[in-house]
């Protein structure tokens, strides 16, 4: 029986399999409202098969996204654009999450399809907070430094799209601590030069995700579960690393956080990281084993045994595709038929299983 196939469950939500929608940005949106490419774009992965498809990094304020171009969930409109969305997911079998985003430092940039350069203000950008005021490069203006009542201002908004989420039907949300945005550059030292109850120490670092993460917990409903993606590693001497991680996930864990969701670097630009066939799972399996929480394995898997693989040998609890999901909505349904195991298909497809 294919263990990939299996289903999981998180407190009393129970995913149909251990194939994960990995949230991408789809740079897509207008005034961060959702249109009907992001309802063909997610609909048709849950189509395809997929338990949970997570819709990309949502900015909780206009200043949190990383583009123009980019969701956000700090009105009322976006909320309400999203519901049919989520209401389509779960028709055809799949559960719905959300990940919560404020892209700090790396906010304010063009699309990757126009190199993704920093806008200034009269260019159609805005000004970026950090915990520290450290330019993300040369090219970047520097983002302003979070004072106590710009933390608390962040804090709120977080909550405020937490409330928002919940509304529009999400099961499943999660925190973004990774890939060098806000939350992540507070726990690195790399970014967060701060001499105050933010900054220093580990735990000083990992105040505020934390906080936000446990005031999560305490306000999502307890039978639907919390993530939290974080960088594993900032790939750099010095930086963010798997020991602290590990604490980290062991700290989400007391609060209790669900899963972690393991990717690594974005922090440094120039961080020189070993790209390869599951070159992250490592750090999933390390976190599981030794933080004593369930994980998802991401970055590179893309064959239906190597995914196997990673769950059967008790490497992580689920695996997140992102780019293989673009490549091929309906890759868990290949994989199903490779790997032998019984899948629903959509009724209106049926007539291609056999």
């Amino acid at each position: 029986m294919s263990r990939l196939f299996s289903p999981l469950k998180l407190r009393e939500t129970v995913f149909r399999n251990r194939i994960f929608v990995s949230p991408m940005c789809q740079y897509s949106a207008i005034d961060g409202m959702p249109n009907a490419w992001h309802m063909v774009h997610l609909g048709s992965r849950a189509v395809g098969g997929a338990a949970l498809v997570i819709v990309e990094a949502t900015g909780v304020c206009p200043e949190g996204r990383i583009t123009p171009a980019c969701l956000g969930l700090w009105s009322d409109a976006q909320r309400d654009a999203l519901k049919p969305i989520v209401d389509f997911m779960h028709q055809h079998g799949a559960l719905a999450g959300i990940q919560i985003a404020h892209a700090g430092r790396k906010a304010s940039c063009d699309t990757p399809w126009n190199h993704s350069r920093h806008l200034a203000p009269d260019k159609g950008g805005w000004q970026t907070v950090a915990p520290s005021a450290l330019a993300l490069t040369p090219d970047h203006a520097p983002p302003v430094a979070l004072d106590r009542q710009g933390i608390e201002d962040i804090f709120s908004m977080f909550m405020a799209a937490a409330q928002r989420a919940l509304d529009a039907g999400f099961d499943v949300i999660e925190l973004h601590c990774a890939h060098g945005y806000l939350l992540n550059s507070f726990l690195s030292p790399l970014t967060n030069h701060r001499d105050d109850e933010y900054g220093g120490s580990l735990e000083n670092r990992c105040r505020l995700p934390l906080r936000i993460a446990k005031a999560l917990r305490e306000f999502w409903p307890q039978d639907k579960p919390v993530f939290v993606r974080i960088s594993a590693t900032d790939w750099v001497e010095g930086g963010w690393d798997l020991a602290q991680s590990v604490q980290l996930a062991q700290w989400l864990k007391e609060i209790g956080v669900d899963l972690i969701d393991c990717s690594s670097g974005g922090l440094i630009l120039e961080a020189k990281i070993p790209f390869g066939p599951g070159y992250q799972t490592g750090f999933a399996a390390a976190i599981r084993a030794e933080a004593g929480i369930a994980t998802g394995a991401v970055g590179m898997i893309t064959a239906p045994a190597q995914a196997e693989h990673i769950i059967a040998t008790g490497q992580a609890d689920a695996v997140l595709l992102a780019r293989e999901l673009l490549r091929d909505p309906y890759w868990p349904l290949h994989a199903a038929r490779e790997l032998q195991a019984e899948i629903d298909w959509p009724l209106q497809y049926v007539r291609a299983k056999l």
